[in-house]
This record gives C-alpha cells, structure tokens and sequence, in this order.
C-alpha cells in the first residue's frame, strides 16, 4: 500500500481515537467561590456555603490558632509560608481551625485566598490538582482533613514529592494543611514493623516518618479539661443566645461528657446542638 493510500486511513484512525478520548477537563474559575472540593481526581467542585466554626468560638488551642493564623496571613499577603500539619486529640478543632482561619484571613481583606478540600483517596492526583491551581493566579489553600497511611499505601511517596524535593516542586500560589490522628500519618504498629523487620531498620522507619517532615509546622492538639470543655460550651450557649440557666447546661454538660466518655470541642457542640433542640432554638 502506497503513501497516498495510508493516509486516509490514518486519518480516520485519528479522528475515531479523538472521538473515544474523554473530552478535556473544563477550564476553572477559581472566582467563582471561595471554597471549592476536589472530586474524582479531575473536577473542582465549587462550594456556596462552607461548614464552618467562627474563630472566636474555638477554644482551648489559642497558641496553635494564632501560629495558623499567622502563617496564613504571611501566605495571603505573598510572603514565605509553610505547610501545616495539624495532629493530635479527636475532636479537637484541627478541622474547624483551617476553615475558620481561613474565613478570619478573607474578613480582613488579605485575600481572596480560595480553599480546596482534597479527600484522602485522591492524594494520588494531588500533582493533577497542582497544575490547575498553578495556573490561576489567585493564591489557594489546599486542606485535606483526617490524612493518614496504613500499610501497603504507597500514595504518600507521591505526597512527598509534592509538598518537597520534586522537580516542579509547590507552585509558590499554593500552601497544603492537612490534619490527622497521628503525628507520622502513620499507626504506631506500622512504624515498628518497619524497625523490626528491615535489613537497616533505621533506614526504614527513616522513609515512614519522613513525610511528616515536609510540613514546616506541626501543630498539636491535645484532650482538655474539665474547665475548657465547660468554656467551650459556654461561648456556644453565649453565642446562640440560649435561654438557659447557668446551673443547668454546666450540669447536663457534664453528664453529656461523661456518657460520651470525652471531653472535645465536638462533645461540646453536640451538647449544645442537643440542648437547642430541646430548646426549640435554631442555630442557623
């Protein structure tokens, strides 16, 4: 078959190769919100309205929030600023604190600083989601709540890579905060076994724990007390206006607790989610 013969052919390969290629991803607008969910790995998925605690409610952790602020501040305003890990005791605001720093940032007109929430199971496509945001102008909070690695999960190799010593490395109009349980990302158990079982344990456990080392803060969260769990509680019952005596939610607070076998920020909303409930008193 001659040369003058092939190409038709080829051509009609290409053009049914064109038709059964997804089409490409539609270009974003990363104005159109201020939040936005990362979803299948490919789309942004604008939010209208995040789930959010106000700064001013959060208590219990005020040299972590104001260090977070503070490093959020310097990121919006384009100076140097370092990934955040936030780790520690359940329930204790790690999510709460980057969505609300990051309203308490907009409020004061540093921004617009966008933040896109990354789920666990996509970190793969974490150096996907960088090239779209690398590619608007606007600076962009990257969160990823509850991140942590079991065994045989190899996604945090290509974490690595991102948030330190890649090639392209972060675009410098992204910053990445994460929260977790553990302070490695990785159980306790994992670790050892790693230690126990290597030719060179100590360069094992070395590879495990070195992601968290990317992060330039490490922030931890901690139980509370029996008295910072009641101001918890009472700035909620404060700032909804409930119609309760003193004696009575501090009492009921209390049981609340110790039925639910902890004191946390989370344990004191439920409460007071329950209690304006019983109230008949919305808290929209």
């Amino acid at each position: 078959m001659t040369d003058p013969e092939l190409l038709p052919i080829l051509g009609r390969i290409a053009a049914a190769l064109e038709r059964l290629a997804p089409p490409p991803p539609a270009s974003v607008d990363l104005s159109a919100a201020e939040a936005f969910v990362f979803e299948g790995g490919e789309r942004l998925r604008p939010v209208t309205r995040v789930a959010r605690v106000e700064l001013e409610l959060l208590c219990g952790i005020d040299r972590v929030a104001a260090i977070l602020l503070d490093n959020t501040r310097r990121f919006a305003r384009g100076l140097p600023a370092n990934n955040a890990l936030l780790w520690g005791a359940r329930g204790m605001g790690k999510s709460s604190l980057v969505k609300a720093v990051h309203a308490a940032v907009n409020a004061e007109g540093l921004g617009p600083l966008v933040l896109v929430e990354i789920h666990r199971e996509d970190i793969e496509a974490l150096p996907r989601l960088l090239q779209i945001l690398a590619a608007s102008p606007r600076r962009c909070l990257i969160f990823c709540d509850d991140l942590s690695f079991d065994q045989d999960d190899t996604s945090y190799k290509s974490l690595k890579a991102v948030l330190e010593g890649g090639i392209e490395g972060r675009p410098p109009n992204v910053l990445f905060y994460a929260t977790s349980n553990r302070r490695h990302l990785m159980p306790r158990q994992m670790i050892e076994n790693e230690r126990s079982t290597a030719i060179n344990p100590s360069e094992a456990v070395e590879e495990r724990v070195s992601l968290s080392d990317r992060f330039g803060l490490w922030l931890g969260f901690h139980p509370c007390s029996q008295e910072t769990y009641l101001e918890m509680v009472e700035r909620y019952v404060r700032r909804f206006a409930l119609p309760v005596e003193p004696e009575r939610w501090r009492r009921e607070a209390l049981e609340w607790a110790t039925t639910r076998g902890a004191r946390s920020g989370r344990v004191a909303f439920q409460f007071v989610q329950d209690l304006a409930g019983r109230l008949g008193v919305p808290l929209g």
